[in-house]
């Protein structure tokens, strides 16, 4: 069966060996350890050279930039920026670049315009009207309600029911709090009595 043909079955029990065609590829050239196509060995040294210095200056912009990162840091520490307030300044910063973007202010003057043309249509002052009538109707009808129950207060309480329920509390406040009507001090509950005789007789 010829390899370069078959296909590449994940679930086959064989995954994971490898096959003949694979075998012939040289371990050198899988590693990278081989020249490349077209250059001399010369050139291809000059390269590596080259490559390990520039991989040389990148670990050493990393550290620079590492340092300048804890040293910003330690700084906007000292100047009591947290986090929250940076993100609190991006959020402000972002919300006005919105406010003055193109689109936002065509969207404003776009609403606005639609605004003016509803508020001016005839079907939108015919419900205002509506509503303004049905808002003074309501408290028209607020207004009577509160006088009907407020008369129904008055004749409640010039009725003989409230007027003798008006005369017991009348009478079970006066034997509470005593004869002060009478001219009588008045005694707390709690103020000690003076001690009387317990004479029976």
């Amino acid at each position: 069966m010829d390899s370069a043909n078959q296909d590449i079955n994940l679930n086959s029990p064989n995954k994971g060996l490898v096959s003949e065609g694979i075998r012939d590829v040289p371990a050198e050239g899988a590693m990278g350890t081989t020249e490349p196509v077209g250059l001399t060995e010369e050139e291809a040294e000059e390269m590596k050279n080259e490559l390990a210095k520039v991989e040389e200056e990148i670990t050493t912009l990393r550290q620079v930039l590492a340092a300048k990162e804890r040293h910003a840091s330690e700084i906007k520490r000292k100047l009591g920026l947290t986090p929250l307030n940076e993100l609190k300044q991006n959020l402000t910063k972002s919300w006005q670049d919105v406010q003055t973007s193109s689109a936002y202010v065509k969207t404003g003057e776009k609403l606005g315009e639609w605004n003016d043309k509803v508020t001016s249509s005839d079907l939108y002052k015919k419900t205002q009207e509506t509503l303004a009538q049905a808002g003074q109707k309501t408290s028209a009808a607020l207004n009577t309600v509160g006088s009907a129950i407020s008369r129904k207060f008055g004749d409640m309480r010039n009725s003989a029911t409230f007027k003798s329920f008006e005369d017991r509390v009348g009478s079970i406040k006066s034997k509470v709090i005593g004869g002060k009507e009478n001219g009588e001090e008045v005694h707390s509950p709690t103020e000690e009595k003076p001690m009387q005789d317990k004479a029976p007789f």
